[in-house]
């Protein structure tokens, strides 16, 4: 997978080079880039942001330089089969899950828009969709991409390093081999498949009595089947108590019949196609 990033602050991206990502660029499974915006201005105070059309508060970033910035970064990438996806961090997009961090994971080639300010003038956007003019046109007038607005959360934050920070991180997980054990993912919070309107119960490890507090008696059991119970049990429990929505989102078939009893010990039944607490 190959990873572009452009922003105006490129340090901002350095945490990349550490831990998971960055062993996986070494291992070659991901080949990320990072992009200064301001080399794409020609006046000498490298300006990237002008007044709003319209008046209002705060600068909006001119689409020029984003235009050319992401004709030079398609002309310097390794060639690829498929149109790049051009992932924009912003509150405005859809609300990143598990489930996208998945879908991205599966493209070749994402090239993340960090903005900031008030955001990027839209003309930008449609023009990468129709196909690049910039200054590079002569050279890569057929660049095109698919826009993919995506928001980590209902909070604003001061650009779009951070939330791209979230987002890599956690659709580079989801590569196989990029973890030590691939079956990791399956156990993870809202992972597609069992977990998916789930979040993960408590996790102990060493020593068995710690403060006066002992590891739960079926974990050391050596029952594999309890076990596996008992998580799942406890994934339950802590999702109706810190994340009802998901239940809510869920219907009665995403669960097994003892499933079905611990949500109804916990109140929470199924009825006329909705859930009722």
């Amino acid at each position: 997978m190959r990873i572009d990033i452009i922003s105006i602050f490129p340090q901002y991206l350095e945490p990349l080079n550490l831990s998971l990502i960055g062993k996986a660029q070494s291992s070659g499974r991901v080949d990320i880039a990072v992009h200064d915006l301001r080399a794409q201005t020609t006046d000498r105070h490298n300006t990237v942001d002008d007044s709003p059309y319209g008046g209002g508060p705060g600068m909006v970033m001119l689409a020029q330089p984003w235009l050319d910035a992401l004709e030079n970064v398609v002309e310097q990438s390794p060639k690829i089969s498929t149109r790049p996806r051009l992932v924009v961090p912003t509150p405005s997009g859809r609300v990143f899950t598990q489930a996208i961090a998945g879908e991205l994971a599966q493209e070749e080639h994402l090239i993340f828009a960090c903005g900031r300010y008030e955001g990027i003038d839209e003309r930008f956007f449609q023009q990468a969709v129709q196909g690049g003019q910039g200054v590079n046109a002569n050279v890569n007038a057929n660049v095109t991409v698919d826009v993919d607005r995506i928001s980590i959360g209902d909070f604003v934050l001061a650009g779009g390093e951070v939330a791209a920070l979230v987002i890599i991180e956690a659709l580079t997980r989801v590569i196989p081999g990029v973890l030590g054990n691939d079956e990791s993912v399956t156990d993870d919070s809202f992972a597609p498949g069992a977990m998916q309107y789930l979040v993960e119960g408590p996790i102990y490890t060493k020593p068995a009595t710690w403060q006066g507090h002992d590891v739960p008696e079926v974990l050391v059991s050596g029952d594999h089947a309890a076990i596996a119970r008992w998580r799942r049990d406890q994934s339950l429990l802590r999702t109706i108590a810190v994340r009802p929505d998901l239940i809510q989102g869920s219907s009665a078939e995403q669960f097994d019949d003892h499933d079905l009893q611990v949500l109804a010990s916990a109140g929470w039944t199924f009825s006329q196609g909705r859930w009722v607490h």
